[in-house]
């Protein structure tokens, strides 16, 4: 069933363009009280659109500088892409001499052009000092959602050594790109959907917090009113995690920030999944108890990525960690009933050798209570519909209801049967009646319970089985297959009652006695 089960899952999953790659992921889906993702491709669309271009009037040619940029980038991430795109000043046909890609730890890139200069195109932030008016523009222009960069002059020769080069001392500010990002429709009902299942959403972006804080801001996200700078987080990972825990919102966050993140959210007790695309997340998806990646994503973090998003769609997403709930959830019903069968048939075995009587069964008699109540009831109760979230746990709880459970339904069956022995009127035939009869009681009871919360389906589902029990006893022909001639009134009265005094006290201890009823809450 647990195979079955898991089986369903990946297939179910594969119909929503959700590649799993590894079958223990989807237990780590069950599992899932926080997930990290970043803002673009998850929040907004991958794609931008140019809002606008403002020259600081500094008396440099900024538009043609980041026409030639634009010009001259052979392989354009989105960003200069959607400069491309919307940016209407033709090519002024500059030569590049030199140029330093994008890096996500400088948050800039750079071109240099013989005799027009050298360029760094980057975050605002980052080109542009705390004391520079433009800043404060910049960051006006961030807090309402847009995403701002700045293109700036740097002496020529700084990109000789470009890990050295202290931009914000030496650029000299041309202009402000300003780029409109797009929002997934489906993203604020996403993060509705993770708040009302208790999975925490923690938005890990390279953008500036207050653009991140703004979008995050406008789809509804919890604790998104006060964004954090990641280059002001502790190093220490026990601070570091009370930081996390306390916020939602974090920019300028680094490649190995990432995944230091994701360390000290597991170190708080938190089961982590990450989701991402690009080079610079590999780390931490390796790291997460659970690696997302989105389809369009490098080959590099497809490969570590135990589950691949084909579509692209954050909207996915609470299919996928519902379909790992509604798995381990549904296996731990599972567990409970084939366990209960377990304990009460090792009751039975060393009651009858103590006592020195006949075994009460013929294997049809438990191939008919098995079937009835654990083998079909199991099946469907494995692919039902669960949303509850895994806890950690699962033998102890497990433990704590089929015991009692098999000692119930263990206990009661040996009353009857040993009650029915007793008379000399009765043979075995009969007695094995009396003792199916209350077994079959107790253990449809036991179903009951582990069907629980009550819906038409599974009451339904009980029902069946019960009619099913009766019908057999009704038809000759199925009563003589399976050896049940329940012809003494009196005996079969006495285990009736046995059994519903046996379903009682279980109801009782399950519910009351605080070591087992902790489970059952």
């Amino acid at each position: 069933m647990t195979s079955i089960a898991f089986a369903v899952g990946v297939v179910r999953l594969g119909r929503r363009r959700c590649l799993v790659q590894e079958l223990p992921a989807i237990e780590g889906l069950a599992r899932v009280d926080v997930l990290c993702c970043d803002k673009t491709g998850t929040l907004t669309e991958p794609g931008m659109d140019l809002d606008d271009v403002v020259d600081l009037g500094r008396d440099l040619p900024g538009r043609d500088a980041l026409a030639a940029l634009a010009a001259a980038d052979q392989d354009p991430n989105a960003t200069m892409r959607a400069v491309q795109e919307g940016f209407g000043t033709p090519d002024p046909g500059w030569t590049m001499t030199g140029s330093v890609p994008f890096s996500s730890a400088r948050k800039w890139s750079g071109a240099s052009f013989g005799g027009h200069g050298s360029w760094v195109f980057g975050a605002a932030d980052v080109l542009l000092g705390t004391g520079d008016p433009s800043r404060a523009e910049a960051e006006r222009l961030g807090a309402s959602g847009l995403r701002v960069l700045a293109l700036a002059r740097v002496p020529d020769g700084s990109f000789d050594a470009p890990e050295k080069l202290d931009v914000t001392a030496s650029a000299e500010p041309a202009a402000l790109v300003v780029l409109r990002q797009r929002l997934r429709e489906e993203a604020a009902e996403t993060l509705r959907y993770f708040a009302e299942q208790d999975v925490t959403v923690k938005v890990i972006s390279g953008d500036n917090p207050a653009s991140v804080g703004a979008i995050a801001r406008t789809l509804g996200l919890p604790g998104a009113d006060h964004p954090v700078d990641a280059r002001t987080l502790p190093a220490d990972p026990a601070e570091m995690g009370a930081v996390l825990e306390g916020n939602s919102v974090f920019g300028r966050v680094g490649p190995q920030q990432k995944r230091a993140m994701v360390k000290a959210l597991q170190a708080k007790g938190h089961t982590v999944a990450m989701t991402g695309d690009g080079v610079n997340d590999v780390l931490a998806l390796k790291d997460a108890d659970l690696g997302v990646s989105m389809g369009s994503g490098s080959g590099a973090t497809r490969a570590v990525a135990q589950i691949v998003l084909l579509d692209n769609s954050f909207a996915t997403l609470p299919h996928v960690v519902g379909e790992g709930r509604r798995v381990l959830g549904n296996i731990e019903r599972v567990a409970n009933l084939f366990l209960t069968k377990t304990v009460y048939s090792i009751i039975l075995a060393v009651l009858v050798g103590l006592v020195h009587v006949r075994f009460p069964f013929l294997p049809r008699h438990l191939t008919l209570i098995s079937t009835l109540t654990i083998g079909v009831p199991a099946f469907f109760l494995a692919l039902a519909p669960n949303l509850e979230r895994a806890r950690s746990g699962f033998v102890p709880r497990v433990l704590r209801f089929a015991v009692p459970a098999g000692i119930a339904c263990g206990v009661a069956t040996f009353a009857a049967y040993w009650l029915a022995s007793e008379s000399a009127a009765t043979g075995f035939e009969e007695d094995s009646a009396t003792a199916s009869l209350a077994l079959f009681l107790v253990a449809l009871w036991v179903l009951a319970l582990i069907a629980r919360p009550w819906n038409w389906w599974r009451l339904g589902l009980v029902g069946v089985m019960g009619a099913a029990f009766v019908v057999t006893l009704g038809v000759p022909s199925l009563r003589d297959f399976f050896a049940l001639h329940p012809d003494n009134l009196y005996n079969d009265a006495v285990g009736l009652a046995i059994a519903l005094a046996a379903a009682l006290l279980l109801s009782a201890a399950l519910r009351w006695v605080p070591f087992l009823a902790h489970r059952n809450r």
